[in-house]
């Protein structure tokens, strides 16, 4: 029975002719497939197809369980590299004061630059659901607060007792706003 690999081994290849690779990327030769398989087998080594596309296939010489690790290895390293973006959630009442609102602005504003989305919620409690035009208001000056770093998702739509508005982050406009900071920061230090 043959094992089913994302990459075709020794018998499982079927092209004619092969574009013959060694373990250090150095081209060994075009060979017929019967040929390379038997140049593999001499060197103890596997013959791994690695672009069937190419024409001829290209084909490496190297053991399978090597190739597998560092095939292995390098998909750990790019997962690890990737950023894990949240939807981070910032709640605010009808009646947030105004230094409440500025503290969670800023700690959106920590989350919108470390590349999260930013979920604002304001709650209404009893009666103050007659009153949602406080709600918009809110969420109004929450994204004047922030538009200069974010795009808009979801414009403040009200689901049942609460007020939601999504932003996230917009790279073009973060770019923008820390480039002309440098600008700044570099004429107040030459006026210095």
């Amino acid at each position: 029975m043959v094992t089913q690999h994302r990459y075709r081994i020794n018998e499982e290849i079927t092209a004619p002719e092969l574009r013959v690779v060694d373990a250090q990327g150095r081209t060994v030769g075009i060979m017929r497939r019967r040929e390379a398989l038997e140049y593999a087998h001499q060197m103890g080594l596997d013959l791994i197809e690695i672009a069937p596309q190419a024409q001829p296939p290209v084909c490496k010489l190297m053991d399978y369980s090597k190739f597998a690790y560092e095939l292995q290895k390098r998909e750990r390293y790019q997962r690890r590299q990737q950023q894990q973006h949240q939807l981070k959630e910032i709640r605010f009442k009808s009646n947030t004061d105004i230094h409440d609102f500025n503290f969670k602005v800023r700690h959106a504003r920590e989350f919108l630059l470390g590349g999260h989305k930013v979920k604002a919620t304001v709650l209404f409690r009893g009666r103050e659901i007659l009153y949602p035009e406080r709600g918009e208001d809110l969420l109004q000056r929450f994204w004047l607060a922030v538009e200069d770093i974010a795009k808009l998702d979801q414009p403040a739509k009200l689901e049942g007792k609460m007020m939601t508005l999504i932003a996230s982050p917009d790279r073009a406009k973060i770019q923008r706003k820390q480039t002309e900071e440098r600008i700044v920061g570099r004429s107040s230090e030459a006026s210095s």
